[in-house]
């Protein structure tokens, strides 16, 4: 039974070799190679993270069983794995993608029933009609039948990124609600419990277009029972550049849980951010200045320094603290990141502080059993 907190942390899953990958940037090729390359940007930047654990492939399920333990033995009940599909260069050779650390090495792990998972659909490209029916039979197939598939209130959790981007691909609100209804069907016809629709509130702001001008009303019309975050630039801008304080941000983040509270009828989960700093993702070649003609290639944004284990303790106290003041249920907490390396998000150990971003969650929610 899970304790009065869930704690459910983003998996980032590209630490491995993938063959899409492959196909566009070598042979062997994962995300290790960009963080390997990261430098320093400014005086005192942390540049490279190099990992305690050393640059491990992650579809191994014995690199599973050691990312398991050490995450419950901390706190952590749920990976919600960032999935891809339809990430081919064609809707022939689409797809999964990036879903190895899943299925070859998470769900293989001998010690799995550790650990809930479940999926938040990184829908960055267009899926039409069929191809979403494809995927929902994929998920259906290969996810919602394993018994430790996390459920929310009984119900079979499953995130969409990308609202906007998921009606504009299928033509329309009311296609969308015809493909979540679809999903939804199937998940019956399997004989599961019903689907748990959360929607990411990033995909559901005013100013994509393609929704409205009432969030709150197309998640009532799509059935969305719930709502969360990814992380918190998403919604809080930073005012400096290279860098911003982690505390100028965090002590923002509780106005921002209220905002977002405000604008839906439905439960919202705050998000704790451990850390932003995507400059691995930028060429090490170029200037990181967002004024330069290099400037507008994501991520050139600024870097959150200051985020100490210190600084994030606090933060998970003040989700605590926003929780324990109202009556929702389930009491669930969303972690940027587990182990998003070249965004600057993760929880893994790392060679300056080793594992105290883990302690900090243990230290305000206890581990396994809780």
């Amino acid at each position: 039974m899970p304790g009065k907190y869930e704690i459910a942390a983003y998996y980032f899953p590209q630490w491995h070799p993938d063959p899409n990958n492959e196909t566009r940037k070598g042979k062997g090729w994962s995300e290790w190679v960009s963080m390997k390359a990261a430098k320093p940007r400014f005086p005192g930047h942390e540049q490279p993270k190099i990992p305690v654990w050393g640059y491990l492939d992650e579809s191994d399920p014995k690199v599973s069983e050691k990312q398991i333990d050490a995450a419950a033995d901390h706190g952590i009940d749920i990976f919600l794995y960032d999935w891809y599909w339809d990430m081919g260069r064609t809707e022939k050779d689409g797809g999964p993608f990036l879903h190895r650390a899943l299925e070859n090495g998470f769900l293989k792990a001998g010690n799995r029933d550790r650990k809930k998972f479940a999926l938040m659909w990184a829908n960055h490209n267009d899926v039409n009609a069929e191809r979403f029916g494809a995927m929902a039979d994929y998920i259906v197939e290969k996810y919602l039948r394993c018994p430790n598939y996390w459920k929310v209130k009984g119900e079979l959790f499953f995130c969409i990124y990308e609202m906007h981007t998921l009606i504009n691909g299928l033509g329309g609100t009311e296609e969308t609600k015809k493909a979540l209804d679809g999903f939804r069907e199937k998940v019956s016809a399997a004989g599961l419990p019903p689907l748990h629709i959360n929607g990411m509130e990033w995909g559901m702001q005013k100013h994509h277009m393609a929704i409205g001008d009432s969030p709150n009303e197309l998640a009532a019309y799509l059935g969305v029972e719930s709502v969360t975050s990814y992380v918190w630039i998403h919604n809080i801008e930073m005012e400096g550049f290279p860098e911003e304080p982690y505390d100028n941000v965090a002590k923002k983040a509780p106005a921002l849980w209220e905002r977002i509270r405000d604008d839906f009828d439905v439960v919202y989960f705050p998000n704790v951010t451990m850390g932003w700093d995507p400059s691995p993702r930028v060429d090490e070649s170029w200037p990181y200045d967002p004024d330069t003609k290099e400037g507008l290639v994501y991520p050139k944004t600024a870097i959150l320094t200051g985020n100490t284990p210190e600084a994030f303790e606090k933060s998970l106290k003040d989700a605590k603290a926003y929780l324990d003041k109202y009556n929702d249920s389930p009491k669930v907490i969303t972690l940027y990141a587990w182990n998003e390396w070249t965004e600057g998000g993760y929880l893994e150990p790392e060679q300056t502080h080793g594992m105290g971003y883990l302690e900090a969650i243990r230290n305000v929610f206890g581990g396994e059993g809780k």
